[in-house]
């Protein structure tokens, strides 16, 4: 509840405030409608199962999420995963995969994991949007050209069976598929006309000019799903058994990290429109309500939708009264509504998923990244977006996820830097000694940067590279922020392996965090204790005494 709270305590339910809140949410519903049927019918669903989840993750997620201007419903980065999880689980499988995401995401909140999400790297981020648009582009070309759905299960088997039956399409459904998509390209750019929801005015239109043309063989939402119930979602526990839990372990957790990463962007484009900051753990534990509480009702997984947010906030919502206004909307025209949904044509639906996966793939963006990142960056997100496209989603981000950590790594281990230093840099440490040089035998190392496994190969190698052993051998440790386990171990090997040589090794300046870990890894034991000293001046006093 913290962000009714804040928006509570910001004055947002003050009468000034109502209007432009329950207009938002009037126009927000209106919008999440047509969507919400298109993302049913892609995800394998049926369109009021869309419905249902938008109305209810509005509802829940606006009440305890974590951003007071969030939208959350059914959105195009699930179609996807969704659709493959119908295809062989059924939707069944479905609702309990998404009950399962739910405890997860509740779990990620109070764990406080939102933010670690924050940091998956923007190329793997844009390259499986960009792959999960194109996929959705074509997965609906059967609705849009009136073809039948291809058997094939990989996307270029997809594709080369739909070009092939690109002569048979069906006319009349082609063509109340592009007077869709043209109504969505033009509306927007029209004055006066450009305050209306595009999505809504093309499935209007097209359902109008069919309702009074009756097209043969163009398929509707009546033909193919016996129309829309009217009434409220039943309450309904799907039948879980332990064999179901354990085999959709792995489609919950996709569910679930792409739901938190879809949600907490949308969270941040929506605090750089409105001014707002959220809380992205409270975000976290309001999805994972929603998503356990959305499958007892007949929807599916919902999560953040930056469209519909952006929606919210263009059109004056400031508070969580928007999204509840948004999902009462949705009620109404399911009890009042719903039996005249029936007329609704498919094309036009695939028309609007047309331009969600347009907006999906930031195609300006992706080129822009292309163009612009460095070849690392640009190599991890052709290979995400590839991956997506003919693989599989999950093995992308994986895989992208892995690469962008192993590049970091490798140019964090080239940032820690092991050098020795001379008199000549020593000198204003030499001087408050009253010494001009240092002791003879004695060589001074400074390890900068943080000390970890990427970095030990380097340190090995300068050490090596000594030639001739010294009687004493200076480690500062001033610019180390921290040590790992592998740095700690490798540190500790170079230690015993000089002394077995007869060379003293004396480590200075760690930090206190640092100096409890030389301690706790026995490098403090290895060394001998009159060896790890505070300063540089302590360190110079006792190399001088072994010297001696």
């Amino acid at each position: 509840m913290i962000a009714v709270l804040e928006a509570q305590r910001a004055g947002l339910f003050k009468r000034q405030h109502i209007l432009p809140n329950l207009i938002a949410g009037v126009v927000v519903g209106v919008v999440a409608l047509p969507l919400a049927m298109a993302f049913a019918i892609a995800s394998g669903a049926k369109p009021e199962q869309g419905i249902y989840t938008a109305l209810i993750a509005g509802l829940v997620v606006g009440l305890c999420g974590g951003s007071r201007v969030q939208i959350a419903g059914p959105t195009g980065a699930f179609i996807v995963i969704l659709a493959a999880i119908t295809a062989q689980h059924g939707i069944v499988g479905l609702e309990i995969a998404t009950m399962m995401a739910g405890v997860i995401l509740l779990l990620m909140g109070v764990a406080k994991l939102g933010g670690v999400i924050k940091f998956i790297p923007a190329p793997v981020i844009v390259g499986f949007t960009a792959g999960i648009g194109v996929i959705i582009w074509l997965g609906q070309w059967p609705a849009f050209f009136g073809l039948p759905t291809p058997t094939a299960t990989h996307f270029h088997e997809k594709l080369w069976v739909l070009l092939q039956s690109l002569t048979h399409l069906h006319w009349a459904t082609t063509a109340l598929a592009a007077l869709g998509l043209a109504v969505l390209l033009i509306t927007p750019k029209v004055k006066y006309l450009n305050r209306l929801p595009a999505p809504l005015i093309a499935m209007l239109l097209v359902t109008l000019i069919q309702y009074f043309a009756q097209f043969a063989g163009v398929k509707t939402i009546g033909s193919a799903f016996g129309g829309i119930p009217q009434g409220l979602p039943a309450f309904a526990w799907p039948e879980i058994t332990l064999a179901r839990l354990i085999e959709l372990i792995g489609p919950a957790f996709t569910i679930a990290m792409l739901g938190a990463i879809e949600s907490l962007l949308s969270a941040v484009v929506a605090d750089g429109m409105a001014g707002t900051r959220h809380d992205s753990n409270q975000e976290l534990i309001g999805q994972g309500l929603a998503n356990m509480v959305i499958p007892l009702f007949g929807g599916f997984a919902a999560t953040g939708a930056i469209a519909r947010t952006a929606t919210n906030i263009r059109n004056g919502g400031n508070s969580p009264l928007a999204s509840v206004i948004h999902s009462v909307t949705l009620l109404l025209i399911l009890l009042f509504l719903a039996p005249l949904a029936a007329h609704i044509p498919l094309a036009v639906l695939a028309a609007i998923l047309f331009i969600v996966a347009w907006n999906m793939s930031e195609v300006k963006h992706f080129f822009y990244m292309l163009t612009h990142a460095p070849r690392a960056d640009v190599a991890i997100l052709l290979i995400t977006f590839f991956l997506t496209v003919f693989a599989d989603l999950v093995v992308a981000v994986n895989i992208g996820v892995i690469l962008a950590t192993m590049h970091f790594l490798r140019r964090m281990s080239m940032s820690v830097e092991v050098a020795p230093q001379d008199e000549k840099t020593l000198a204003m440490d030499l001087l408050s000694q009253g010494l001009m040089k240092l002791p003879t035998g004695v060589l001074v190392y400074s390890i900068e940067g943080p000390f970890f496994f990427g970095a030990v190969e380097n340190f090995q190698r300068v050490l090596h590279d000594t030639h001739t052993d010294p009687k004493v051998l200076i480690i500062r440790l001033l610019r180390v922020p921290f040590m790992d386990m592998t740095g700690l171990q490798t540190l500790d090997e170079v230690v015993a392996s000089l002394q077995e040589r007869g060379v003293v090794v004396i480590l200075c300046e760690a930090n206190e965090m640092v100096s409890t870990k030389l301690a706790r890894s026995g490098v403090v034991e290895t060394l001998k204790a009159e060896n790890l000293l505070p300063t540089f001046a302590a360190a110079i006093c006792r190399a001088d005494a072994v010297c001696q």
